[in-house]
């Protein structure tokens, strides 16, 4: 069940063929995560997804080819205090994206072995091990 002071989110963890996952940092902020954004109302979990892919990477899909994860909760990257919801959806890909919007950087990295990067709680503490996990890449729509 939803925390009512949570802020609700939907995003993708967006794996490469070669396992390389994406994130992105969002103008004038200093942590990375993977893209998505804030649930409008009145929205699904996964149309709020595909509206963020385009507006932030630039990248459309159709709606029933991000496979749902599942719902993670952590502290909030940038608002002190409060807690992120997730729902969290994984998409193999093989297109190209960008930084659009309010995006001022993208950085394909290891899951395994992220480096330097700072990185917000979500996707320290859950996204990076989902995108680890085996998944099949299809580079085709699924039926999830």
């Amino acid at each position: 069940m939803s925390s009512p002071d949570a802020i609700r989110i939907a995003a993708a963890v967006i794996v490469r063929p070669d396992g390389m996952t994406l994130l992105v940092r969002k103008r004038g902020t200093s942590a990375f995560m993977q893209p998505g954004g804030k649930i409008e109302p009145g929205e699904q979990p996964r149309q709020a997804l595909c509206r963020e892919l385009v507006e932030e990477i630039g990248l459309a899909v159709e709606p029933g080819r991000p496979v749902y994860l599942g719902r993670f909760r952590a502290p909030a990257a940038h608002e002190d205090g409060r807690t992120v919801e997730a729902e969290i959806f994984r998409l193999d890909i093989a297109e190209p994206v960008a930084a659009t919007a309010e995006i001022e950087e993208i950085a394909w990295i290891d899951p395994r072995a992220p480096g330097p990067l700072p990185l917000a709680a979500l996707t320290r503490d859950h996204v990076l091990a989902l995108a680890a996990a085996p998944g099949a890449f299809s580079g085709a729509p699924n039926s999830g």
